[in-house]
C-alpha cells in the first residue's frame, strides 16, 4: 500500500494537557490551537492509512497521559474518515459537483 497525504482535523481533550503539548508538538506540524480541555489541530500526515495514523497519534498522547480522547476527521483523496478515540466513525466519499 502506498503512502498518501491525509489532511487531519482533530479535537483533543486530555485531564492533563500540559502532559500531551510536547508530545503533539512532536509529532504535528500544523495548526495546533489550545482549548479550555486541549487543542484543536488542523494539519497534514503522510501514511499508508487513516486507521494506521489515528492510531499512532492516541498511543502516543495516551503513552504522555492515560486519560486523553481524541476525536477525529482524516481526509484523503476526496474519501473522509471519523474517528472517536481508536474506533471507526464513518466514512464519507465526496462526490464532484
Amino acid at each position: 500500500m502506498s503512502e498518501k497525504v491525509f489532511s487531519l482535523v482533530a479535537d483533543i481533550s486530555s485531564n492533563d494537557p500540559a502532559a500531551i503539548a510536547p508530545v503533539l508538538r512532536r509529532l504535528v506540524s500544523g495548526q495546533i490551537t489550545a482549548t479550555d480541555d486541549g487543542f484543536h489541530i488542523v494539519a497534514e500526515l503522510t501514511g499508508e492509512s487513516a486507521r494506521d495514523l489515528n492510531r499512532a497519534l492516541l498511543s502516543a498522547l495516551r503513552r504522555a497521559e492515560r486519560r486523553t480522547r481524541l476525536r477525529s476527521q482524516w481526509t484523503a483523496g476526496g474519501t473522509t474518515q471519523r474517528f472517536f478515540d481508536y474506533v471507526p466513525k464513518g466514512t464519507r466519499v465526496d462526490r464532484p459537483g
